[in-house]
């Protein structure tokens, strides 16, 4: 990706491609003038990486939304960084299908980085032993799609360290990222190892604990002191420990405060104020307990 077309940093995945520290979260933005107007406003506050999945329903919308506003910016498809997920109905002897159907969501002929969006299997329970087999196939699946060039790189979201061992142990492609719940409630340490031991991004979704993490006093004390909003100090934690990040927003003004992430730097009383908030305590899904 060059340079002169984003104004993000970039972070190297193990395929050589740079991927942004920083995209737009879309869970949750569907219709086709929401999706638009965050699009827009993205673009324009320099964002070049958007995070869909084939359960958000937005694939479509993004990829229309793209198509009529990357020459307003001068830009074109390979400027930005797409990612998509596998959806789990799609878990299995589904996933070449479904990857091929999130492809023909966004009307492009290759997704930057596909991931399984989910360890298990939809209508099968947690515990089911044909959760581990059917990861396998999807993954199988995924690598065959990325030798053909439809997949530029692929991985996984919400895997466990079990599950990526796991996965590490019996794939021919290695997975590029893990996206996974990551904040300083949530630090997830025992997962950035493997990943680190295994030459996988780590890639954080859900920094700002859905907004509850807005009011957490030692979070407004830090932004306080560094004049700056709690979603950027949330925001700047990760990155600068070299985490991407993917905060979702419909509103352009939000998204254009998320962005302003990397003029600043905090210091590291700040930083361990923020890490010392550890409890491993989750908003979001808990996968812990898939098979």
């Amino acid at each position: 990706m060059s340079s002169s077309t984003s104004t993000a940093p970039t972070v190297p995945l193990n395929t050589g491609v740079q991927m942004p520290l920083l995209g737009l979260g879309m869970y949750k933005l569907c219709g086709g003038e929401a999706v638009l107007q965050a699009v827009d406003a993205s673009l324009a506050a320099g964002y070049r990486a958007f995070d869909s999945a084939a359960v958000y329903g937005n694939e479509a919308e993004l990829g229309r939304a793209l198509k009529e506003l990357l020459p307003k910016y001068g830009l074109t498809r390979e400027d930005v960084f797409i990612t998509s997920k596998l959806g789990p109905n799609d878990q299995g002897e589904g996933a070449t299908k479904g990857a091929l159907h999130s492809l023909s969501n966004l009307g492009m002929d290759y997704i930057d980085l596909y991931l399984i969006h989910w360890p298990g299997t939809r209508g099968l329970d947690v515990t089911d032993q044909r959760n581990p087999g059917n990861r396998a196939q999807s993954w199988v699946a995924l690598e065959e799609l990325h030798a053909q060039g439809k997949l530029k790189a692929i991985g996984v979201s919400n895997y466990t360290p079990a599950h990526m061992r796991e996965l590490m142990d019996s794939c021919k492609v290695r997975p590029a990222v893990l996206q996974v719940e990551f904040h300083p409630l949530e630090r997830q340490a025992e997962l950035r190892n493997v990943c680190r031991e295994s030459g996988v991004c780590f890639q954080a979704y859900s920094s700002l604990g859905r907004g509850e993490l807005l009011t957490d006093p030692q979070v407004v004390q830090v932004a306080e002191n560094c004049k700056r909003t709690p979603a950027q100090v949330l925001l700047r934690w990760a990155v600068q420990q070299g985490v991407p990040v993917l905060p979702k927003s419909s509103n352009p003004e939000r998204i254009r405060e998320n962005a302003r992430i990397f003029d600043f730097t905090l210091s590291d009383s700040d930083m361990g104020k923020l890490s010392a908030l550890e409890r491993g305590h989750r908003f979001c899904w808990d996968p812990s307990q898939v098979v």
